[in-house]
């Protein structure tokens, strides 16, 4: 819920969060052309209608926001063909992600905008989800039982969204003693072990390069500011300003050093 605004003579002020029935009116049908923006990223047709319902279903008032409730709740023609449209179906990754990327610059991109990095957790009951595992879970305030990704968002006057993701698998998930679960969950074979700072680097790499959503600083808390790799991928963002929290015993030059090449003969 969105607070009064606190400054309420600033043109910009946070207006109250009030929704009311009118403001929901035909909601639905601006969730289906927010879907039909997607339909190239799907290989096949089959799929697409299971993905609407899934969409229906996160945003319904549903307790349990799994696959089979969903599906109940949506009246869908097969319940088994949910999951499979998640777990089986291909999918143009990379379009989508592009698609979204557009949409997102569209409806809320500004030139003065943030891109803020930080962890979330999801608590977890049971043991097959990838990446589960006893860590720190930033909601709870403690370590728990759950899966912990990276994320970045972008935000300026006219809203804020997620724009990238990435799961953070802890270190004994590589371990050989979790290669039977490695496989159920289909880990990548190419992927291998990383902290959560080079995972937020690649990220604001990748936005800067595609340009797609605009953006002049770049926010993250101490966690990533500790890290070299990501203040490597801040300062390969030639324009946008890094607001990024250092440790306070944190060595650093106030200003770039004097180099010079030699080569020899």
């Amino acid at each position: 819920m969105l607070p009064v605004g606190r400054t309420p003579d600033d043109v910009y002020a946070m207006p109250p969060f009030e929704v009311t029935w009118e403001d929901v009116e035909g909601f639905l049908d601006e969730l289906g052309e927010f879907h039909a923006l997607f339909r190239d990223c799907c290989v096949r047709r089959e799929p697409r209608e299971p993905f609407f319902r899934s969409m229906v279903g996160q945003c319904s008032s549903l307790e349990r926001t799994s696959i089979e409730p969903i599906a109940v709740q949506t009246e869908a023609s097969s319940i088994r063909a949910m999951p499979r449209s998640l777990s089986d179906t291909q999918w143009n990754d990379a379009r989508m992600l592009r698609t979204y990327h557009q949409q997102v610059a569209k409806e809320m991109g500004a030139r003065d905008g943030v891109i803020i990095v930080d962890e979330s957790g999801l608590v977890k009951k049971g043991q097959d989800s990838v990446g589960v595992a006893r860590q720190y879970c930033g909601p709870l305030g403690k370590v728990d039982h759950g899966q912990v990704g990276v994320l970045t968002a972008s935000a300026s006057r006219q809203g804020y969204a997620r724009v990238d993701q990435r799961l953070f698998l802890p270190e004994q998930w590589w371990s050989d003693a979790y290669a039977n679960r490695r496989a159920p969950c289909d880990v990548p074979k190419e992927v291998v072990f990383h902290t959560k700072p080079p995972l937020a680097a690649d990220m604001v790499r990748g936005l800067h390069e595609s340009g797609t959503v605009p953006f002049r600083s770049m926010t993250a808390d101490g966690l990533s500011g500790n890290r070299p790799e990501f203040w490597a991928a801040c300062e390969a963002c030639v324009g946008p300003v890094a607001c990024v929290a250092v440790p306070e015993a944190t060595r650093c030059w106030l200003a770039p050093v004097a180099t010079t090449t030699q080569s020899s003969p």
